[in-house]
C-alpha cells in the first residue's frame, strides 16, 4: 500500500486541477482495494450538502446522485462523528443485494472538507490496514483540496452585478485602497499557472516559439561555458537538454493545446506535466530520472514566457498588487507612486512582504483565501486593512462608501500633521520616543517629514538583497553617512547584517530543513567574520565627525556571542581609527527576540547599553508559530498573554538593571497594541514612517497611568481576543476609532 500512495501523491501533484486529481484518486483507490465502486464528495458549506466531484466503478453499478444532503444517510454521520464510518448492510442503489460500505472523512483544521467512500457488492468486511489507507490518502488529499477552494476554484458563489465577492484575508497594514488589480504569477512556477482561454492563438504561438528559442539559447550557452570545465561524460546532458528542446513532437503538442484557446504558459503547463507523469511512472531508473530534466526544462521556458510578457511600465496608476505568493521584488517592481495596495494568497501579516509593504504605508491583506487570482486581472477592487476584507467589482453603493473612507482617512493623516513637531509625550507627563524602522532610500525622505527622534531599526540586510553581490564596504559606508547625516543629532541604530529565516540573499542561498532556527543573524555573521568586519568598518567610517550612530546585534541567544561581537568591533575601530579618521564609540545594544535572552538580560547588561524588543521574532519563538506558515499563522498573536507577560519580564529587568529598552517589531505600527506598549513602560518605540503620527495622537491621548493600570487589569487575563476588545474600548472612548477601523471615527 506504501508504494500506491506514493505513486497517487504523485500523480495529484501532477493534476492539472482538483477534479483530474480527485478522478486519479477515485480510479487508483478502486484497483487498489479491488473494490466495486469508489466515490468522492467534497462539502459545499454555503449549500449545505456534499457534491460527486469523482467517481470510479466496473459499470455493475448504477451512477449515484450528483448531491447529497450533509445530514443524509451515511454520509452525514461520517461528517458529524469526523471518523471512519463502516457499514456491511447497505442497500444497493437498485434495490437489488447489499453492500459493504467505508467512508473516510477528508478533514482540513478540524473542518469536514469531503468524504472518500467505497463500496463492495457483498457482505465484505473492509480490514484495519484498509481503513489506514484510506485515511492516510484523505490526509494528503486535504492540502489539494483546500487549496483548490482557497483559490476559487470550486464551489463559486454566483454574484449578481450588483453585489461584490468578499474575500477574507488577514489585514497586515490597516487602510483603505481603491485601484486596478495587478496579478503577479510566482517566476518559473509551472504549479502557480492557471487556465486562460485566449482567442489570438496565432500571436500566443508566436510568443511561445520565441521562449522556446531563448530557452534553447541558453543551453547552448550553457554548454560552451563549461565545455573546458566539465568531463565529457557530463556535457552529454547539455546535448539530451536540446534533445528535448528540439523535439517536434514537444513543441506540436503544446502549439495543439494553445490552438484550443490556452494561452501559452497554460499550455506548456499541461503538456510538461504531461510528459513529467509519463516519465515518473516508468520503473528504468534512469529514464524516471528524465521527470526532473523535463521539469527543469519547462520552467525555463516558462521563465521567457514571463520575463516577455511583464515588461515594466504596465502598472497601473493605482495598482493593487496581488499574488499567490508575492516577494519583496514584486513590490519593490511597482513605482511607489502607483502602488496602492497588496493581496496576497499566503504568508502572514508579520511575513518580509508584509513588513515591506507597511514601510510603503500601502493597505495590505495576507492569506486571502478563496479567490482565482488570475480571475481578479484588471478588475476594480477595494481593500479594507482594517478587517482584511477584498471586494472585487464593487457595488455603485459599496465603492461610495469606501471611497468616501479613504477620504476621510486622507483627511485625518492631514490634521495629524499639526502633531509632527510636537512632543510624543502623554497627558500626564511621560515621554515615549517615537523612533523609525528604515532600510530604503524612500525611508528616509518620509521619515524627515515626520519629525521622528531618530532610528530605531535601520534594515542593513535589505542593501544587502537589493544588490546582485555583497556590497561593497565604500558602498555601505556611502549608505550609512547619508543616512546618518540625514538624522544627525538623532540617533541612528544599525542593525547588523540580518539574513536567514524568510530574509534570503540571491546570490547565497542558504537551505534548511528549519531556517527561523538555524543559521540566521549574528550566527552568519560570527561564522563570517570578513563580512561582519566589513560592515562594521563601513558603519565606523560613516560616523565620522558624527556622534549618533548606535550598533545593534540581531538573534543573540548567549553572552558569548554578544563578547565576540564586541570584540570584532574593537578590531574594527582601531583599523579605522588607523587610518586617521575621528571617530566616537557608538552605543552597542541587543535584540531581545529569543525567550534565551530573557533570562540573561542581568549579565547582558554588563556589556550594552540599551536593549530593543524584536516582537516578531519574540512571538513567534515563544508561542512556536511559524508566522509565515498558512495554516497556523492565525495564531501568531502578540496580544497573546505569554507575550505580554515575556514583554513585562523584559521591561522590568532592563530598568532594574538601569538600561533603556525600546521595541522595533511590527505591534509598535499597531494602534492596540501600543496601548498595551505604552502601559508596560517601554521608553521607546520604533515604527515605519506612514504610521507615526497616528501613533503620536495615542500617546499624546492616553495617560500613562491610564494605560498602566489597564496593562496590571489585562495581565491576568488568559484570552487574547479579550484583551483587544478591551484596549479598542478604550481607544473608541478616547476618540481614536479612526485608527482602528475605517474612516475619522
Amino acid at each position: 500500500m506504501l508504494t500506491v500512495l506514493r505513486n497517487i501523491a504523485q500523480e495529484i501533484d501532477l493534476a492539472g486541477d482538483l477534479v483530474s486529481a480527485l478522478r486519479i484518486v477515485a480510479r487508483s483507490v478502486r484497483a487498489a482495494m479491488r473494490v466495486h465502486l469508489c466515490r468522492i464528495y467534497l462539502v459545499d458549506h454555503k449549500r449545505q450538502q456534499y457534491v460527486l466531484m469523482a467517481f470510479d466503478n466496473n459499470d455493475v453499478l448504477p451512477v449515484p446522485s450528483q448531491s447529497v444532503a450533509l445530514d443524509d444517510g451515511l454520509l452525514g454521520l461520517v461528517s458529524e462523528r469526523v471518523a471512519p464510518v463502516a457499514h456491511l448492510n447497505l442497500t444497493a442503489l437498485d434495490g437489488k443485494g447489499k453492500l459493504a460500505f467505508l467512508g473516510v472523512p477528508i478533514v482540513y483544521h478540524r473542518q469536514v472538507l469531503g468524504v472518500i467512500a467505497v463500496e463492495e457488492a457483498d457482505h465484505r468486511i473492509f480490514s484495519e490496514d484498509e481503513e489506514a489507507f484510506l485515511v492516510t490518502l484523505a490526509a494528503q488529499l486535504a492540502g489539494t483540496v483546500v487549496h483548490a477552494k482557497d483559490m476559487g476554484f470550486i464551489f463559486r458563489a454566483e454574484v449578481t452585478p450588483l453585489e461584490a465577492t468578499c474575500l477574507q484575508g488577514i489585514s497586515a497594514v490597516a487602510g483603505v485602497a481603491i485601484g486596478q488589480a495587478k496579478v503577479v504569477y510566482p517566476p518559473a512556477d509551472l504549479d502557480a499557472i492557471p487556465d486562460r482561454l485566449i482567442t489570438n492563438t496565432k500571436s500566443e504561438i508566436k510568443r511561445f516559439s520565441a521562449a522556446l528559442d531563448l530557452a534553447r539559447l541558453d543551453i547552448v550557452h550553457l554548454q560552451q561555458r563549461l565545455e573546458s570545465t566539465l568531463p565529457k561524460e557530463e556535457q552529454v546532458l547539455f546535448s539530451a537538454y536540446l534533445q528535448i528542446l528540439n523535439s517536434a513532437d514537444l513543441k506540436a503538442d503544446i502549439c495543439a493545446e494553445i490552438e484550443k484557446g490556452q494561452w501559452a504558459e497554460g499550455a506548456l503547463r499541461r503538456i510538461i506535466k504531461k510528459h513529467v507523469m509519463q516519465f515518473a511512472a516508468m520503473t528504468d531508473h534512469y529514464l524516471k530520472e528524465r521527470a526532473e530534466d523535463i521539469l527543469a526544462l519547462g520552467q525555463r521556458i516558462l521563465y521567457h514566457l514571463q520575463e516577455k510578457r511583464d515588461q515594466p511600465g504596465t502598472y497601473p496608476e493605482k495598482t493593487i498588487l496581488v499574488g499567490e505568493k508575492l516577494t519583496a521584488a514584486d513590490l519593490a517592481d511597482v513605482p511607489i507612486d502607483r502602488l496602492c495596495g497588496v493581496v496576497s494568497y499566503s504568508g502572514s501579516g508579520n511575513s518580509h512582504v508584509a513588513i515591506l509593504a507597511r514601510a510603503f504605508n500601502v493597505p495590505t491583506i495576507m492569506s486571502a483565501a478563496g479567490f482565482a487570482v488570475a480571475e481578479l486581472e484588471d478588475k476594480r477592487v477595494v481593500i479594507d486593512g482594517y478587517h482584511g476584507c477584498l471586494y472585487s467589482e464593487p457595488s455603485a453603493k459599496l465603492l461610495q462608501s469606501y471611497t468616501l473612507w479613504a477620504k476621510e482617512e486622507k483627511e485625518l493623516d492631514k490634521q495629524l500633521q499639526a502633531l509632527a513637531h510636537l512632543p510624543s509625550q502623554t497627558p500626564d507627563g511621560r515621554d515615549v520616543g517615537l523612533l523609525l524602522n528604515a532600510g530604503l532610500e524612500s525611508d528616509v525622505a518620509l521619515a524627515l517629514t515626520v519629525a521622528a527622534t531618530g532610528v530605531g531599526l535601520f534594515r542593513t540586510e535589505l542593501s544587502f538583497m537589493s544588490k546582485p553581490q555583497f556590497p561593497t564596504e565604500t558602498e555601505q559606508k556611502n549608505l550609512y553617512r547619508q543616512l546618518l547625516q540625514a538624522f544627525a543629532p538623532r540617533p541612528v541604530t544599525m542593525r547588523t547584517l540580518d539574513i536567514g529565516g524568510d530574509k534570503a540573499l540571491p546570490y547565497l542561498p542558504i537551505r534548511e530543513d528549519n531556517p527561523f532556527l538555524g543559521w540566521r543573524g549574528i550566527r552568519f555573521t560570527l561564522d563570517h567574520p570578513d563580512i561582519f568586519l566589513m560592515q562594521l568598518r563601513a558603519m565606523l567610517s560613516a560616523s565620522a565627525g558624527l556622534t549618533n550612530l548606535q550598533i545593534m546585534l540581531p538573534m543573540i541567544t548567549s553572552v558569548d556571542e554578544v563578547d565576540d561581537a564586541l570584540a570584532l568591533l574593537q578590531r574594527a575601530y582601531e583599523e579605522v581609527s588607523a587610518q586617521g579618521l575621528k571617530i566616537t564609540k557608538p552605543k552597542v545594544g541587543i535584540m531581545l527576540e529569543v525567550p534565551a535572552t530573557l533570562y540573561q538580560i542581568e549579565a547582558l547588561a554588563e556589556r550594552v547599553d540599551f536593549f530593543s524588543v524584536g516582537s516578531n521574532d519574540l512571538t513567534q519563538y515563544i508561542l512556536a508559530v511559524d508566522r509565515n506558515n498558512a495554516r497556523v499563522c492565525a495564531r501568531f498573536d502578540p496580544l497573546h498573554p505569554a507575550v505580554l507577560r515575556a514583554l513585562h519580564d523584559a521591561v522590568g529587568k532592563a530598568h532594574a538593571c538601569h538600561k533603556p529598552i525600546s521595541l522595533c517589531g511590527e505591534i509598535a505600527s499597531d494602534a492596540v497594541a501600543v496601548v498595551l506598549l505604552l502601559g508596560l513602560g517601554f521608553d521607546q518605540l520604533s515604527m515605519n514612517p506612514g504610521i507615526l503620527l497616528r501613533i503620536k495622537w495615542i500617546i499624546r491621548t492616553i495617560p500613562y497611568e491610564q494605560a498602566k493600570a489597564l496593562v496590571q487589569r489585562v495581565l491576568l487575563w488568559n484570552d487574547a481576543g479579550l484583551i483587544r476588545l478591551e484596549v479598542e474600548a478604550m481607544l473608541d472612548n478616547a476618540g481614536l476609532g479612526g485608527l482602528i477601523r475605517a474612516g475619522k471615527e
